[in-house]
């Protein structure tokens, strides 16, 4: 039984023009068609859970921005941007630092080192997109150093010491980790304050390094912990691409590796395979891994110890990020993010069990307590008032039976209304000490919505000045930018 759910904006995979598309619930499932006049129709699998497409919807949020640098004139998605039409600020920022690399990896949705054209801005180009960052209302808050691979350029920790004199909260660094096998490298890193390492990590196995990389990297993964390790610096992210047939076997595995590296490992952030190019329809359903067959892989391969009730679309977010507005009485970043690009939740670790937050922790009741107090703010109850019930009524939000005996759950408690009242280092802390799980699913022209891309809050900067929405960049205008069009 075939039941409409929704209309939308995409592009056609052939010529990228924008056509409308179709969604649709067939056999539990959510579905993407469109028909190109030219190019004929095309069916993508959207949400392979359409019970759980519809409870995020609950968390929707649609935001406005403030600062834009282009006209809105075609249309969305070509005026990137940002254009009128966005929906939210940019809270990561990315900027390729180069497109050249010391790998040449069949999946790489960069499609790094095979255009012929060199792309590299200039050291003052790169000052001059962290300028126009944090010039945004609010200013960006979070920068990440990609490409190519960032390390082969040798000014990387002039541009991260850059970044930190500018103001930016979060440096973060995607790489290969190959530059990384070299302690000192890393130490380097760390002296110039560099927040984050986002390390590729595709398993646990060789096979995966020898079908996505074309060698096996796992040693040099290993390494890369455990030179962090040597030098103190404890914040890891691990970014598997997650490829059926590749390393759908190993999502719990890496879970494990995470967990038994918590010291130096802060999260793991899964992100299943974009379908670039022309392949055929079949191969492409089977092949297709969405947001919720991430959350069955997790719970079947962790034996139920994280389960589908554990993980929230990154909007939840959201009304919190309001309530501190309100508190500080400033503009902050807030994740208006599409609530079907991403999901997370937070590990506690307690004897090498894994602990889900909201296992102990009443998720809902606290974003009731925050609608309740952002209303009360609008109405003009005093902050304090209303601070000090919030600290009263977030303790009484924990099951002490069911949390994790290592913690304290009143400095648990403590921490998160810090964040509330805008405490950035009591955020870092919350982070220090749970391992963050989630998962990413980038768009491609086959499932493209223009709805979520509106919603986007991962950008990228470019030396004209514009900032594009990630999946618009890497669908649409990379292949123009790196080809020199």
């Amino acid at each position: 039984m075939r039941e409409i759910i929704g209309k939308t904006l995409s592009i056609c995979p052939r010529c990228f023009k924008r056509i409308p598309a179709t969604l649709y619930e067939e056999d539990g499932k959510v579905y993407m068609e469109k028909t190109c006049p030219e190019h004929g129709k095309f069916k993508d699998l959207y949400w392979s859970d359409a019970q759980l497409y519809r409870e995020f919807n609950r968390y929707e949020y649609i935001g406005s921005v403030e600062v834009t640098h282009t006209k809105r004139e075609k249309g969305c998605p070509y005026d990137c941007g940002l254009c009128p039409n966005h929906k939210t600020t940019t809270i990561l920022a990315n900027i390729d630092l180069t497109n050249r690399c010391n790998l040449n990896c069949p999946i790489c949705f960069a499609n790094a080192g095979k255009t012929g054209v060199i792309y590299e801005p200039t050291f003052e180009e790169v000052k001059r997109m962290m300028e126009i960052l944090r010039s945004e209302i609010p200013p960006t808050p979070t920068i990440q150093f990609a490409g190519g691979e960032p390390t082969v350029r040798e000014d990387l920790f002039d541009i991260i010491k850059l970044a930190r004199e500018m103001g930016f909260l979060h440096t973060q660094l995607a790489t290969n980790g190959i530059r990384l096998r070299n302690r000192e490298y890393v130490k380097k890193l760390k002296e110039v304050r560099l927040s984050t390492i986002y390390l590729q990590f595709d398993g646990i196995s060789e096979k995966p390094y020898l079908i996505a990389r074309g060698k096996n990297l796992l040693p040099i993964k290993k390494k890369v912990i455990e030179n962090c390790r040597e030098v103190g610096f404890n914040s890891v992210v691990l970014v598997p691409t997650l490829v059926k047939g590749v390393n759908d076997g190993e999502v719990g595995d890496i879970i494990r590796y995470a967990v038994e590296n918590f010291d130096v490992v802060r999260g793991v952030n899964f992100q299943p395979v974009s379908f670039t190019g022309r392949i055929d329809e079949e191969k492409r359903l089977e092949g297709r891994i969405t947001i919720p067959d991430f959350i069955r892989l997790v719970e079947e391969q962790t034996e139920g110890e994280i389960t589908r009730d554990d993980f929230y679309p990154v909007p939840v977010v959201a009304p919190i990020s309001l309530l501190v507005e309100k508190i500080l009485n400033r503009k902050k970043p807030v994740l208006g993010s599409h609530q079907h690009c991403g999901v997370s939740t937070y590990i506690f670790l307690d004897d090498g069990r894994m602990i889900p937050l909201p296992r102990f922790f009443d998720v809902e009741g606290f974003l009731e307590v925050v609608r309740e107090k952002n209303e009360e703010l609008e109405n003009g109850r005093g902050k304090i008032l209303s601070l000090l019930d919030l600290s009263i009524k977030v303790l009484k939000l924990i099951d002490r039976d069911r949390a994790p005996k290592s913690i304290n759950l009143k400095s648990l408690a403590n921490i998160i209304v810090d964040i509330l009242k805008g405490s950035y280092n009591s955020l870092v802390k919350l982070h220090h000490s749970v391992l963050m799980l989630g998962c990413m699913h980038f768009m491609d022209p086959y499932n493209f919505d223009i709805r979520r891309c509106e919603r986007c809050s991962i950008h990228y900067a470019l030396p004209d000045g514009r900032v594009i929405p990630f999946c618009t960049f890497n669908t649409i205008h990379r292949p123009l930018i790196f080809r020199g069009s």
